[in-house]
C-alpha cells in the first residue's frame, strides 16, 4: 500500500483502551501514534498493548489541539458520530492521513474538529469502543487502498491472485522536452 497513516486519540482517560487501539495500529502498519490532551500511562496501556507500540513506532503526546503537528501533506481525519460526517463505506482515504478518535465519554473537541480535513463516521446506531472503532477505520483503509482483488460476486467463489502492478509511461512536461537527450554511450553525464 502506498502512503502512510498515523492514529491518535483526544482526551481519553482509559489507558487500557489507548493501549488496545495502539496495538491494533501497530498491527495494521501505522507509521506513528499520538495522543492529544490525554494522559497516557504507557505502563498501564502496556497491559493491553502487548506489542509495545511506542517502542516500535514514533509516539507523540500533544498537550492540546493547538499544538498538534503533522507531517507536510498529511490530512487529519476525525472519526466521529456526527450527522454531517462522511459515511466510512463511501469515504476515499487520503494516501497520507492521521486519524483521530475522541474520548470514551464524548466527542472530538471543536478545536480539533475544525483542524480536520474530513470527519468520517462508522454507520452504527451508537458509539463503539475507541479500540474497535479505530480497528474498523484501519481495516477500511487497508481494503480500500491495499492491493487486494475485488471480492467475488457470489458467496464461496474462489478469489483469483492479485494482479501484478504495471508501471505506466513516465509523464514528461513539454517545457522540459527540448532538453531531452539520449544518455551518453559511455555512461558519463556531459550535461548536454
Amino acid at each position: 500500500m502506498r502512503g502512510y497513516f498515523g492514529l491518535g486519540v483526544e482526551g481519553v482517560s482509559k489507558a487500557m483502551n489507548v493501549g488496545n487501539l495502539f496495538r491494533s495500529a501497530h498491527a495494521f502498519g501505522a507509521s506513528f501514534v499520538f495522543t492529544v490532551a490525554a494522559a497516557y500511562a504507557r505502563r498501564e496501556g502496556g497491559k493491553s498493548d502487548t506489542s509495545d507500540t511506542p517502542g516500535h513506532v514514533p509516539f507523540y503526546g500533544f498537550p492540546d489541539a493547538g499544538s498538534l503537528v503533522l507531517p507536510k501533506a498529511c490530512v487529519l481525519v476525525g472519526v466521529e458520530l456526527a450527522d454531517d460526517a462522511v459515511e466510512l463505506p463511501t469515504f476515499h482515504h487520503p494516501r497520507q492521513a492521521a486519524y483521530v478518535l475522541g474520548p470514551e465519554r464524548g466527542g472530538l473537541s471543536p478545536e480539533l474538529t475544525v483542524r480536520c480535513g474530513f470527519v468520517v463516521r462508522i454507520p452504527t446506531a451508537f458509539s463503539l469502543n475507541v479500540g474497535i472503532a479505530g480497528a474498523i477505520v484501519m481495516y477500511d483503509r487497508l481494503i480500500s487502498l491495499g492491493r487486494f482483488q475485488r471480492r467475488p460476486a457470489r458467496p464461496g467463489a474462489p478469489p483469483g491472485a492479485p494482479s501484478e502492478h504495471v508501471f505506466g509511461e513516465p509523464k514528461r512536461r513539454r517545457k522540459m522536452e527540448k532538453f531531452r537527450a539520449s544518455p551518453p554511450e559511455d555512461g558519463t553525464n556531459t550535461g548536454q
